[in-house]
């Protein structure tokens, strides 16, 4: 079962406060911890991690729940890793026609980040780079781009961007130079693409890379 935030940041205040105080927080403690003012939002959540092995309650007992030394089922995730989606591929080269999200070859498929790397998770997602465009930004063909999903950019700034016209996406850096935006590679063999400001969408700004080892 992969943890939404809320019940991941549930999780660490309970490790913090047994540590601290050796007792585990009442439920309304929790719930100021995680911004949460109702008693069975707070309920649900831990419902959710007692189904998922992570801790155990007693339930005729005041601060009846523990943290459990392990669970059945899926392997625990770390409290200070994430789970991003990986949601397709984008190419870093000359575009090309990519399948959407929804024909996402990698659907169900996610990749592990540290909380570091990724300190707001909201609306992050990854894609697999597919072309040697950005080579020189270090970006290889095959690793991944992590991105944070958003329809504006400042320039300089490396973007999955959407060509209207072509029907097709390309990994390059964003520059808006007047009415024009000009689409600039990381390798010299490779040219940049000038669109017209209206014809191009931002889906996404890059915030990591990682790379593939082989």
């Amino acid at each position: 079962m992969a943890l939404s935030e809320r019940q991941q940041k549930m999780l660490e205040f309970i490790r913090e406060y047994l540590e601290e105080y050796d007792r585990p927080p009442t439920i309304r403690e929790i719930g100021e911890r995680v911004g949460i003012s109702s008693t069975s939002v707070v309920n649900y959540n831990l419902n959710k991690l007692q189904e998922g092995g992570y801790i155990a309650r007693n339930r005729e007992v005041s601060r009846g729940l523990r943290l459990t030394s392990g669970r059945t089922g899926t392997a625990r995730m770390p409290l200070n890793l994430l789970r991003v989606p990986l949601v397709g591929r984008i190419a870093a080269g000359q575009p090309i026609h990519l399948p959407g999200i929804a024909d996402n070859p990698f659907a169900g498929e996610t990749i592990e980040l540290t909380r570091d790397i990724v300190k707001e998770p909201d609306s992050v997602f990854a894609l697999q780079v597919r072309g040697d465009s950005m080579i020189d930004a270090s970006v290889n063909d095959g690793d991944i781009v992590v991105l944070r999903a958003q329809r504006t950019a400042h320039n300089g700034e490396m973007v999955a961007a959407w060509l209207k016209d072509r029907e097709e996406t390309t990994l390059k850096y964003f520059y808006l130079e007047g009415n024009v935006v000009r689409l600039q590679p990381a390798n010299p063999d490779y040219q940049p693409i000038y669109v017209d400001a209206d014809k191009v969408e931002i889906h996404g700004k890059v915030i990591a890379i990682i790379r593939r080892l082989d």
